[in-house]
Formats: C-alpha cells, structure tokens, sequence
C-alpha cells in the first residue's frame, strides 16, 4: 500500500519544551524523509513537584512559540483535552483514522525501547506505527540492536534509530534553574525564555 504522506508523532510533557526536543524532531524528519512532525504534549501529570507551575495551556502556548518558525513542525492538544488516561495505542488508532492515507511514524527515547514490553497493547503500537527512537545521553547502538530484534520477532515491531546530537538538557534541570534564578539561554528557543521568565517573574 501507497502512503501518500509519513508523519511523526513526537509526544512528551514539553515542561517546559526545549532545544533537545526540537533537535530530535528536526533529526527525524531529516533522517526519515518525513513530511511533519507533530509535538502533542501530555495530559497534566498528579507527579508534579511545588514549583511545577506549567499546565496544559502553558505547554501549548510553549510549543506554539518553539516551533512557529518552522513550517514542517506542528502541534497538537488531542491528549490534553482528552478525558482520562491516554494510552499510546488509542492515541495511534486516533491517529490512524485522522490520517488515513499516510504513514505515522512514532518519536521517542531510545531509553524507552527497554521497556516498550510493558507498555499497554505493544502489539497494537507496532502495528499502527514505525517507531523512531532517538539515539542521545550516552546510549551505544550496538546495545539497542537486540532489543530491537525482540521485539520485531515479538510484536513485528518496526524500529528506526534517530541520530541526534547529545544535547545534556532536560525540563526538570530548566525548571530548577528558573526557581534557583539562574540563566536558561541557549538551552530553549528565545521566545520560550521570555515567556518562562514572565511565569517565573523574572
């Protein structure tokens, strides 16, 4: 079967969003030929920490300004209004119907291939999606390739490794940076920097 475009789907709390976010999903649609890549950030989390401010319109309103300037980046609120818990293979088979005639493509850490066994219906996710797992923090390839190879004899799982600069950020040290008053240049697009200094009162 034709698929008339290839979409990646690249979800996350983006709590805030960064320059490593943004560089796994420019990575993948370069690496993959896609022809977008959507970012749809999760639903507010019951784990959040005293200072962890950023709900679901802070998030998006994030996003919007992080990739405004790129004309193959989007993003989506299907899994923050959505009721209850989302599970990926709901979201996919959403997903799936919304884009009929293309081929979704599913962003993720390659950390996380460890442990897509116990993951709700990996069945299901392997057969809505090729999933592309971002190679970063220090992770050698040649450790991944069994696990890939279990789960496409498990599941018929198809795996794709993004290679990707390793860009040492995460939002949890952002967020302790904005609250100890200290600098996040350089580690999130100008436009998220002044709105996250508005919210933190800088």
């Amino acid at each position: 079967m034709d698929h008339d475009r290839k979409i990646g789907l690249m979800g996350g709390t983006f709590n805030p969003v960064h320059y490593g976010h943004l560089l796994i999903a420019e990575n993948a649609y370069e690496q993959f030929q896609l022809d977008e890549v959507i970012f749809m950030p999760t639903g507010n989390s019951p784990h959040k920490d005293s200072r962890q401010i950023l709900g679901a319109k802070e998030r998006m309103e994030m996003l919007q300004l992080a990739i405004a300037d790129n004309p193959h980046f989007s993003c989506s609120d299907y899994e923050v209004t959505k009721e209850g818990i989302c599970y990926t293979y709901l979201t996919l088979q959403d997903f799936q119907k919304r884009f009929a005639q293309d081929e979704l493509y599913f962003i993720m850490g390659a950390d996380s291939l460890a442990y897509f066994d116990s993951w709700r219906n990996p069945q299901e996710i392997s057969r809505l999606c090729t999933i592309l797992a971002a190679v970063r923090d220090g992770l050698n390839i040649n450790e991944l390739l069994p696990i890939r190879k279990m789960l496409e004899q498990k599941y018929g799982t198809r795996i794709g490794f993004i290679n990707t600069p390793n860009f040492s950020v995460s939002s949890h040290n952002i967020r302790q940076r904005l609250a100890g008053r200290h600098s996040i240049r350089y580690l999130v697009p100008q436009a998220v920097e002044a709105y996250l200094n508005n919210i933190y009162g800088r």
